[in-house]
């Protein structure tokens, strides 16, 4: 199991400046948020992400994969009445499909709630199958380039559309491809869900179709700032041998954004050290 920053929350630092302090912190990866890279992500090229890939790899770490995918450009929209729009959508997850190959990232998440809304006149089934229809058509460009597009199951408060695993995992299982999957946001999934994250962990990752975690406090805060207990959460991911990226990602910097991720790679560093450590063996009464 690897531990990546998402990179926003280094931001507005230079790429390499995010880079250099992330290893620092002992992460060994970053996720990246194209609209942190330039205001035209549209225009990113393969030979630049190729370049983003190298700054990384000078400090030590890899580019895991991109999210916040839908920030820029403005105007997009995976549920939008006009089919331009929605082309131009599709169209544009396609190009961060191989942006994403480019720099050696291995997965996408597709969470962009204000992206997926339902329009006025429509109805929810509506939108979902618009939705898919777009998602069928990128998740045909991951398996192109071999990276693997994970629709993020969202809470209610944030998006009407996919606010479960259990919706999302629908969604998986209607488009059908292998490199379709969903993922679990912590934060969301407290909000949202019923069961608890190991509870959910051992429900949908032996069914194939959760490739990802995303590990934050539905206070929105770093892991270890909340209720929410990781310890359980990353022993259910060892239980299932995965051995992927759980991506820390806060929306609410405390006491600030090198803070909050030093204080996050401190703490799971730490979970997951006492997990490994031997268990004290009682000696024999005598």
């Amino acid at each position: 199991m690897k531990i990546a920053l998402c990179n926003e929350v280094l931001a507005p630092m230079p790429f390499a400046a995010q880079c250099q302090m992330a290893r620092d912190m002992g992460y060994m990866g970053l996720e990246v948020a194209p609209f942190t890279l330039t205001d035209a992500p549209e225009s990113l090229t393969t030979t630049q992400a190729r370049q983003y890939a190298q700054v990384a790899a000078d400090h030590g770490l890899v580019v895991t994969g991109l999210h916040w995918l839908l920030v820029k450009p403005e105007g997009l929209s995976i549920t939008h009445p006009d089919a331009q729009v929605r082309q131009a959508t599709t169209d544009f997850l396609k190009h961060l499909c191989e942006i994403c190959a480019a720099m050696g990232g291995r997965y996408l998440v597709h969470g962009s709630p204000k992206q997926r809304s339902i329009h006025p006149g429509q109805t929810h089934d509506q939108a979902l199958v618009l939705a898919q229809d777009v998602l069928a058509q990128v998740a045909q460009a991951a398996q192109s380039f071999g990276v693997i597009y994970c629709l993020e199951p969202l809470s209610a408060d944030q998006t009407p559309l996919i606010n479960t695993v259990a919706q999302a995992a629908a969604v998986v299982q209607e488009i059908n491809n292998p490199f379709f999957k969903t993922m679990l946001d912590t934060s969301s999934a407290g909000l949202a869900e019923t069961l608890t994250m190991p509870e959910l962990i051992a429900m949908w990752m032996p069914q194939g179709v959760m490739a990802h975690v995303q590990l934050n406090d539905p206070n929105r805060r770093a892991p270890g700032q909340g209720q929410m207990r990781f310890g359980p959460i990353l022993a259910a991911l060892q239980q299932q041998a995965y051995s992927g990226v759980v991506a820390v990602e806060p929306f609410d910097y405390f006491p600030d954004g090198p803070g909050c991720a030093a204080w996050s790679a401190a703490y799971l560093k730490g979970l997951l050290e006492n997990a490994a450590a031997p268990t004290p063996q009682t000696p024999p009464s005598t």
